[in-house]
This record gives C-alpha cells, structure tokens and sequence, in this order.
C-alpha cells in the first residue's frame, strides 16, 4: 500500500482541476466524522478557494515554498537559540 507521502507527491502532480476534485473527494469522506455545519462550511471554503485559483485571483505556491516562505518569517520575528 502506498502511503501517504507518496499519494501526496503523485497528487501533487495532477492538473489543478484534478486536484480541486480529488480535495472535494476526500473532504466529503471525512464529513461523517465532522458536524454537517462544520463539513459544509468547509466544503464552501474549498469552493471559494478553488474559484480563486481559477479565475487567477491567487496563484498557487509549491508547498516546499510555502514551508520555506514560513521558515523564513519565523527565523526572522523569533529569538534566535
């Protein structure tokens, strides 16, 4: 079985639209775990989200980058050790 890394990385590699589909999949698979107010209004987010992306509002950013970008926020305002 594939774990979950490995899923991550080869979802990674699909187009946006595939993405956008396959987090709404796997959002509605926890929503028996979660409130149906919660679910929904994190269904909503994803929506707007994804509608972002598409219409070019927001760009997306690799996660490494994104990691870094916060890494570099942080050793910037934290006391060094």
């Amino acid at each position: 079985m594939a774990t979950s890394e490995e899923i991550f990385r080869d979802a990674m590699a699909l187009p946006p639209e595939a993405r956008a589909e396959l987090t709404e999949r796997l959002v509605e698979s926890l929503a028996q775990d979660v409130s149906p107010d919660i679910a929904t209004e994190q269904l909503a987010e994803v929506r707007r989200r994804i509608a972002q992306v598409e219409s070019g509002e927001v760009e997306l950013v690799p996660g490494d980058e994104a990691l870094a970008r916060v890494r570099n926020l942080l050793a910037q305002h934290l006391p060094s050790s």
